[in-house]
């Protein structure tokens, strides 16, 4: 196996400390040579069985990235009704997504029944699969923020209705949409929420059983 060093684990800490929500984004097109080492980054993750049921579309279409905006603003105001007082205030100065400007979107699909892995492990944890998406998800956005790009991940979404638009095979279900490019902003290593007042950082509870 191969052996890191101490300078290793310190870069690894850092870019997980710069690793952001991001929904402010500068418009100019990522290199393809970015995007596929991107791609080549998820193939690194780990899933369950090795069954990697992570299922990826490139959205270029203007007319599924308008409809997907359209979405996001039915979700959002459903959304915004649920908070009263300074909490709605509040929750309607956050910026939730950046599908106005981010050059790249991709939305990111479990596949509830891959062939691959031939059911290893996920037999009696079907949830295994999705949570396998999730980490390819996390790779992706590591490794992004390691070549200096952005991530934002789009969350307030009618997963049915994207699972429409994009007319995916029924065993699909929706997990992620995600924003990409080249961050507007100043390097900020507070997140959004925590900045805007939102909600805090805390730390991971720990206990021993």
């Amino acid at each position: 196996m191969t052996r890191f060093t101490a300078a290793d684990a310190d870069i690894l800490r850092e870019i997980l400390r710069w690793r952001r929500d991001i929904r402010h984004f500068r418009p100019d097109p990522l290199p393809e040579s970015l995007m596929e080492r991107l791609r080549a980054a998820m193939d690194l993750a780990p899933s369950v069985g090795n069954s990697r049921p992570w299922r990826v579309l490139r959205v270029r279409s203007p007319e599924k990235r308008a409809e997907m905006r359209a979405i996001f603003a039915r979700e959002n105001a459903e959304a915004a009704r649920a908070y009263a007082g300074e909490r709605a205030e509040c929750y309607a100065r956050l910026k939730l997504e950046g599908l106005d400007c981010a050059p790249e979107q991709l939305a990111v699909f479990t596949d509830l029944d891959p062939e691959a892995g031939h059911g290893l492990g996920r037999r009696t944890m079907p949830e295994t699969l999705a949570q396998s998406t999730a980490m390819a998800i996390q790779v992706l956005w590591l490794a992004a923020r390691a070549e200096n790009i952005g991530l934002g991940m789009v969350s307030i979404l009618d997963p049915r209705a994207v699972e429409a638009l994009f007319a995916v095979p029924a065993r699909w279900r929706f997990t992620a949409y995600l924003c990409l490019g080249r961050p507007a902003l100043a390097d900020d290593d507070l997140p959004l929420i925590h900045r805007c007042g939102w909600q805090e950082n805390s730390p991971t509870p720990w206990s021993e059983a």
